[in-house]
């Protein structure tokens, strides 16, 4: 990290990281928002999470879109298919993408969360759990 020359510079880091937190910590309105998981498990950030989740941060911030909540979450047991990210809209079935790229992410973001469109990537739900 260079080295801070000003006050101004500092005050500017200082409004980006808020705003950072801000968009991680909207837990009383979830229930209205998107929400974006980017899995940060062992295997997920070994395959670049950390990026897709800033990536997801940045872009949401740069964009202004305030009805976006992104979070980390565990192990979603897709490792085969990492960097993967759920995305939940308001009343919908969360979808989880696999293999997220930068590129990947603002199609997601684009598209998907947007414009409604499903994005390629989809990791289809085969599971089922034991009371069915």
């Amino acid at each position: 990290m260079p080295k801070m020359m000003s006050l101004e510079e500092l005050q500017a880091l200082r409004e980006k990281v808020k705003a950072s937190i801000d968009l991680r910590e909207k837990g009383d309105q979830a229930e209205k928002m998107v929400i974006v998981r980017v899995a940060m498990a062992t295997c997920g950030i070994a395959a670049g999470a950390r990026e897709i989740m800033s990536y997801f941060l940045d872009e949401a911030q740069h964009r202004n879109l305030t009805n976006i909540m992104v979070t980390q979450s565990g192990c979603m047991g897709y490792c085969y298919a990492e960097p993967t990210v759920e995305v939940t809209k308001p009343g919908e079935e969360p979808i989880v993408y696999g293999y997220v790229t930068k590129e990947r992410a603002q199609e997601i973001i684009e598209k998907y969360i947007l414009g409604g469109e499903l994005v390629e990537g989809i990791i289809p739900v085969s599971h089922q759990s034991l009371d069915e």
